[in-house]
Parts: structure tokens; sequence; C-alpha cells
């Protein structure tokens, strides 16, 4: 089977990309297909925000139409009560430094950031809290001390440097902002837009592996180039890469 791997530049607190989640897990049951998460640091540094009335209306008609889209689920707890938490600060960092450390821990990055995911759409929780990131690791039964250290040993300089490369991955494939997903071949990148299968996550999971089939039998762009001409047309849904503009 042809060794590939997806690119997948996201982000914790983007909404699409949690309507994207779906995908992902599906993608992750392709043979031969390794994913590579991204950190966009979409609401990171200066882009961090404050919970406002303003931010809740910004982002509650996404969230809805995410939900109708996809049957991915809100909780009451994010909705009711995250949402109107004044004293919360949705900031990229801390979760992306757990991703990094649960990756390096125990190579659970993936795992890590769907629960993210999960603690605050439907959870309503605090991510960028590091007690409730190390709760959150444990969850996936990971050493709590442990992920700690790991966490911990993800500074600034170490974040700011996995942002850069992140955005440096979304420009070379041609990506506008997250999720963005882009399938890689023998060196050959291939953006792929997923706004069509969105809520179809085994068509996805098809498409996926017709494409690894099809680079088995012939190889049809050249080397070290990336072609996103076939799947552009449907560009999806996404957020910003600098957060939300309110």
């Amino acid at each position: 089977m042809t060794q590939a791997r997806l690119h997948y530049i996201a982000d914790p607190l983007c909404g699409w990309c949690y309507a994207a989640a779906p995908l992902v897990r599906a993608a992750r049951d392709v043979a031969g297909l390794d994913i590579a998460l991204h950190g966009g640091g979409m609401m990171a540094g200066p882009n961090a925000q404050a919970v406002t009335p303003q931010l809740r209306n910004y982002v509650m008609p996404h969230d809805h139409r995410i939900a109708a889209l996809t049957g991915q689920p809100f909780g009451d707890a994010y909705f009711d009560g995250l949402l109107r938490d004044d004293s919360a600060v949705f900031d990229s960092a801390p979760p992306t430094a757990a991703v990094l450390a649960a990756e390096t821990l125990a190579g659970r990055g993936l795992d890590m950031f769907a629960a993210l995911q999960r603690a605050h759409y439907v959870d309503g929780k605090r991510i960028a809290d590091r007690d409730v990131l190390i709760d959150i690791a444990a969850g996936l039964g990971l050493d709590r001390e442990a992920f700690a250290d790991a966490f911990d040993a993800q500074d600034d300089a170490a974040l700011m440097r996995h942002f850069r490369e992140s955005r440096s991955w979304l420009t070379r494939v041609g990506g506008s902002g997250f999720p963005t997903f882009a399938l890689e071949i023998d060196g050959q990148l291939e953006r792929l837009e997923p706004g069509r299968y969105l809520g179809k996550p085994d068509a996805w999971r098809d498409a996926l592996r017709e494409r690894l089939l099809a680079a088995q039998a012939v190889q049809t762009h050249a080397p070290g180039g990336v072609n996103a001409a076939s799947n552009a047309a449907e560009t999806p849904p996404q957020c910003g890469p600098d957060g939300c503009a309110i």
C-alpha cells in the first residue's frame, strides 16, 4: 500500500475544524495514511480573546450551522455556560501546547485535539487552563505528572516556532484558513477541499482510499508540486487564520 500523509492544519478553537472532526476520525481508518496535525495559532498571542457578548453573538450562528450541517453536538455547558462566562479567555496557545505534549509523550496528539474539541464545544470547559488540560490528558489515560512536565516544556518560543511552521504549511499548500487538508504522496502535495464531505465522513474515507489506490497505479503530478485544481471549486467554510473578526 502506498504510504501517504494527510496534513491537517487546524486550531482547537476553530468551529469549522470541529465540523471537520468526523472527517479526521474517518481518515484515521485509511490504511497507509499518516496524519500530521499542524496547529495554526488562530487565537494565540495578540489574537486571544476574552469571552464577551459580541464574541458569543458572532460564533453562535456558525455553531448552529455546523450542528445542522454535520450533526456535531454542542452542549448547554458551552452555549449557556462558557459563552456567557466573561472571565474566560479563548487562547489557542495552551491547548496547542497540550496537543504537542500528548504527541511527544505518547503519540496521542490527534486524540488530545479531539478531546479538547469535545471539552470546549460539548462540556464548556476552559481549555486554556492548565489544570483543565491535565484533567483532559488524564482522561485519555496519560500520566498526570508526565503530561504536566511535557506540557510545561512547551514554552512560548517552541509554540511560536510551531505556529510559524504551520503557517508555512498553509502558504505552501495554498490554504486560506482552518481547516486546511493537503494530501502528500511521495513528495507530491494536493490540497483537498472537504466542503462537500462535511457530514459525510464515510464518503471522505472512500475518497481518500481511492486517491491512495490511484497513486499506486500511476503518478500524475510533477514531483514536489502542489495541485489543488481538481477540488478548489468547492471551498469549504473556514475560520480565518487570525481569529474572529468582531
